[in-house]
């Protein structure tokens, strides 16, 4: 969390203020709302800009799931009430950080971050942050709230919008078609990061599994595709729904010992 960050924190904050303002005071659907004395509209959408904002803080802030030598004992036990996992054998060792010593499974040492992340997905550098077992719920929320801010905005633009057959129309819709076209930008951007995290997260797996599964010793030498995988519904609700960390490893050493 160095000086890079607090820039990209302040660009981002900086950026919504500016967008929202812009779309308050030029002439559109929200700006027509307030002089008719219709504020009911124009007050949800700087609540919504106001909440994706603290979901950006907080999440970019948090903890994302530094690992804590402490917590791992922890978390085996509100997994398994005291299941043993059993000892690695064959291909799949146990694993060991030479920064961080602990490493469970699932968990990458971040270069940027300096520390192992438990089911780390990726460093986000718009959130100057990991995104790990802790915030990736939030991150989630974080990506719906913007998509919506973002396609609220983009019809608010647009609304603002009028065209003329001379290039008159150019100086007075410059603010708008700019922001206009950069809503689209990050609407796609976001979209497209949303859908797939949904997806990923269905299977129970993460962008870093996906995009390296070849590499990772233990998704290598597992006698399942994804031997993380508990069907969508139990995937969903372990993600979103648990309150404690989760024991990788008792899953995955289950798993692979179920019958075929």
């Amino acid at each position: 969390m160095g000086p890079g960050g607090r820039w990209v924190r302040a660009a981002h904050t900086a950026l919504s203020a500016a967008l929202t303002l812009g779309l308050l005071l030029h002439r559109t659907d929200l700006r027509e709302q307030e002089e008719r004395g219709e504020l009911l509209q124009p007050l949800i959408f700087v609540l919504l800009v106001l909440c994706s904002v603290l979901l950006y803080f907080k999440v970019s802030l948090m903890d994302p799931g530094f690992v804590k030598p402490e917590e791992e004992a922890k978390a085996g036990e509100a997994e398994g009430q005291g299941l043993v996992i059993p000892q690695a054998t064959g291909d799949v060792k146990l694993r060991r950080c030479g920064y961080c010593l602990v490493k469970p499974m699932r968990a990458r040492h971040c270069q940027l971050c300096q520390h192992c992340v438990r089911r780390y997905d990726h460093h986000c550098p718009w959130i100057e942050n990991c995104v790990g077992e802790r915030n990736h719920p939030l991150f989630i929320a974080y990506l719906a709230v913007q998509l919506v801010v973002l396609l609220w905005g983009g019809h608010v633009a647009w609304s603002g919008l009028y065209f003329q057959q001379s290039w008159e129309w150019l100086k007075y819709n410059i603010f708008l078609l700019l922001s206009f076209l950069l809503i689209v930008i990050f609407t796609t951007v976001v979209l497209l990061l949303l859908v797939s995290h949904l997806y990923l997260i269905s299977c129970n797996t993460t962008t870093w599994e996906f995009t390296s599964h070849h590499r990772i010793s233990y998704l290598r030498h597992s006698e399942l595709e994804n031997p993380f995988d508990q069907g969508i519904i139990l995937n969903l609700w372990r993600f979103f729904c648990s309150r404690h960390l989760t024991a990788w490893e008792q899953i995955y050493f289950h798993r692979n010992s179920e019958p075929v």
